[in-house]
């Protein structure tokens, strides 16, 4: 019994950060949302809050192992804070008053998906909840778990040119099909989409926050690159729901309501938010990404100072200091 324990609880880690994505759920149509009412609107959904639930607790076990096992090294504070971080945010998506209002105003859902795909997916990542597994494995765990990183299937689908394909096909095939208006009236079918967005945005992010171990490890360069090319694709799917001369999904069109924007003007507002939030959280990340590399050139040249003034040391000759140039002593 103690063996199967062990193997479910990692394993567990992995799979519970993607599952939470299947827990999203359409309420009954709500009222105009007044201030600050509309704030208290929150949709419990059972299933929701046992997996993001169940994912923290998974995850806050295994530091609480790691850090007993290895106190002189144990799990970054700031990781724990990001994963967590990033499991309010799915929370955020699938029961605030954003999931109350989803169903009636496209805006909202919008930023629902925005949630789901710029700003969970990252945090979770930066939690480096697969470097935690394997830390908190057994030596057989780990070394299946490893298999399975480096095996052909997960060396496919995590290829960088692969995820950011499938990350921009994802948000325009769901965009640009009746799926997306099947969804809506749809529960099932609701789950699938929440999940696939939180999945391929999940692979998306994978080489670029660079905390985990990854089949495929690509320099800081080539992460803003990465990054720089998913601008251009989220702006213009933006400015084509922006630019629509019609509603594109029927659903908000019999979705009858008394309040708000018409269903057009509602369609416009989410392709801004698209477009300009999306945009500027590209942005962020490519940010974060160039102060990331600055910051590894710096550790990397002070490493090789002390490597050099090791070898001078070995051969007895004294270390090494700038030469201040003539008239520039100090007074």
């Amino acid at each position: 019994m103690l063996p199967m324990r062990r193997t479910a609880l990692p394993l567990a880690l992995v799979l519970l950060a993607v599952l939470p994505a299947t827990a999203v759920a359409h309420g009954s149509h709500p009222p105009s949302p007044t201030f600050p009412s509309v704030l208290l609107d929150w949709r419990f959904d059972p299933l929701v809050a046992v997996l993001l639930g169940a994912t923290a607790a998974a995850y806050l076990w295994a530091v609480l192992r790691v850090n007993r096992a290895h106190p002189g090294n144990p799990q970054p504070r700031i990781r724990t804070w990001l994963f967590m971080s990033g499991l309010v945010a799915i929370g955020v998506a699938l029961t605030s008053p954003i999931e109350a209002y989803e169903g009636s105003l496209f805006s909202v859902h919008m930023v629902q998906h925005l949630l789901l795909m710029l700003v969970a997916p990252p945090l979770l990542l930066g939690g480096g909840p697969i470097t935690l597994t394997l830390r908190v494995s057994t030596p057989t765990i780990r070394r299946r778990l490893l298999w399975v990183l480096h095996s052909p299937v997960v060396k496919a689908i995590s290829f960088p040119v692969v995820t950011w394909v499938l990350f921009a096909a994802v948000n325009w095939g769901w965009h640009f099909s009746t799926l997306y208006d099947e969804a809506l009236e749809n529960q099932l079918l609701h789950y699938f989409q929440h999940a696939t967005f939180l999945a391929a945005a999940l692979l998306f992010w994978w080489p670029v926050v660079g905390v985990d171990p990854s089949p495929w490890r690509m320099p800081y360069p080539v992460r803003l690159f990465y990054l720089f090319l998913a601008l251009p694709q989220n702006s213009f799917l933006g400015v084509s729901l922006l630019s629509a001369g019609q509603v594109l999904y029927p659903h908000y069109i019999t979705n009858l309501r008394t309040w708000g924007p018409k269903p057009l003007e509602d369609q416009q507002l989410g392709g801004v938010l698209m477009w300009v939030a999306g945009d500027l959280a590209f942005l962020i990340a490519m940010a974060i990404v160039i102060v990331a590399w600055m910051r590894h050139e710096e550790r990397r040249t002070a490493r090789l100072d002390e490597r050099l003034a090791a070898e001078r040391a070995a051969r007895g000759e004294e270390p090494w200091t700038p030469s201040v140039p003539r008239g520039q002593t100090g007074r």
